[in-house]
């Protein structure tokens, strides 16, 4: 049996998301429809669901990690397990009684091997085999950019997502319409059938089937039996007033279409949102520069402010302001997700003339001369 790490092309010790992120660039590169008539890719494509089908759940994993780990799987004839083989890629029975001497797990029954192996492998032991199980679809991640104006006044927008999705043929099947898969006479739809080797039954995936317990005669020409296919779809989405940059929006059930009739995953869609040129965002807040002139900041001013949206608004600077003073208008910022709004924090900018009249610079010189030394230290 092949090693499920390198058909994913992951390291043992890979993240679920690692693999996942594996299983489903090589399920997009092998899928029959980007490969029609290919029959390796086809091949292929199984072999990686299959592969995914057991790295995915924890249990299988690490049951198919101790296995591997005490070499237990070696190439026996037909792809099965065989006594003795050792390697990496059959069974020998003899591996358990050294687990079990390690102090690896309870004492099995030959059944209750079977039983292991069958689990392992997506079904049970003889007289109890079951079809693999559906599997949840993938969730997928798409990214919108908004801009700010958008962000505060909040906006629907069209978002493409291509992605593997239920055939619009055989509507999941894989059958041609008009026709239904059969049960699998040789595993009578249990997806698994017992190998007898020496004293041994062993439980492995039905070659005819490869598991899935039916047998589709006629595939669907458009999905090649797999019953999805690669499309673009696009859905609209309601970007709320007040989304922050980086902020992901959930829409369930837009994700990748789930195997052998499993649920469709989500989609998340991260938002990306412009910056502007007035006004700088912390939180809910904005800041935003407003200039004044050096009369204005000493002597105290009426001044009009700009606010997010286009309007303007009066604000009284105290006399005596400083450079950098930070005045607050409070509910003028961005909307609050849970309702309200941020506050609008207004920087004040003393400016100073880079030329002067004559005039000017003789008042200046007047006023220079009514003002103490700030540099100089109180006897």
């Amino acid at each position: 049996m092949a090693d499920y790490y390198q058909t994913l092309g992951v390291s043992k010790n890979a993240s679920q998301d690692e693999i996942k992120k594996s299983f489903r660039k090589l399920a997009r590169q092998y899928h029959p429809d980007k490969n029609p008539g290919d029959k390796a890719a086809e091949d292929k494509f199984k072999e990686v669901n299959q592969a995914y089908e057991t790295l995915s759940d924890p249990e299988k994993r690490k049951q198919y990690d101790e296995l591997s780990r005490l070499g237990a799987f070696g190439a026996g004839p037909g792809g099965g397990f065989r006594p003795g083989a050792g390697g990496a890629q059959g069974f020998d029975p003899r591996i358990f009684q050294q687990w079990q001497s390690q102090g690896g797990g309870a004492q099995f029954e030959m059944g209750d091997l079977g039983d292991l192996l069958g689990n392992l492998f997506g079904g049970a032991g003889p007289g109890r085999g079951r079809r693999r199980q559906s599997e949840r679809g993938a969730d997928l991640q798409a990214d919108v950019t908004v801009s700010f104006d958008d962000a505060l006044h909040g906006v629907t927008v069209r978002v493409p997502v291509e992605k593997q999705d239920t055939c619009v043929t055989c509507h999941g099947s894989g059958a041609k319409p008009g026709t239904t898969p059969k049960v699998c006479p040789e595993c009578q739809g249990r997806g698994m059938v017992a190998r007898n080797q020496g004293p041994f039954a062993l439980s492995e995936p039905c070659p005819r089937c490869h598991g899935q317990g039916t047998i589709i005669e006629q595939p669907c020409a458009t999905c090649h039996g797999t019953g999805v296919q690669t499309r673009t779809r696009r859905y609209n989405v309601k970007i709320p007033a007040g989304v922050k940059d980086g902020s992901r929006i959930r829409i369930k059930g837009k994700g990748e279409a789930g195997l052998r009739g499993g649920p469709a995953g989500d989609l998340y869609v991260r938002v990306r949102v412009e910056t502007d040129e007035l006004f700088v965002r912390r939180g809910d807040d904005l800041v935003v520069d407003v200039p004044v002139t050096v009369a204005e900041a000493a002597l105290g001013a009426t001044v009009k402010v700009p606010t997010p949206g286009g309007g303007r608004v009066s604000l009284k600077v105290p006399a005596g302001s400083q450079d950098g003073r930070c005045l607050r208008l409070r509910g003028k910022g961005m909307p609050k997700l849970k309702g309200g709004h941020g506050n609008l924090l207004v920087k004040l900018r003393v400016t100073i003339p880079a030329k002067l009249t004559r005039e000017q610079k003789q008042l200046f010189e007047k006023l220079a001369a009514t003002f103490p030394d700030p540099r100089s230290t109180a006897d």
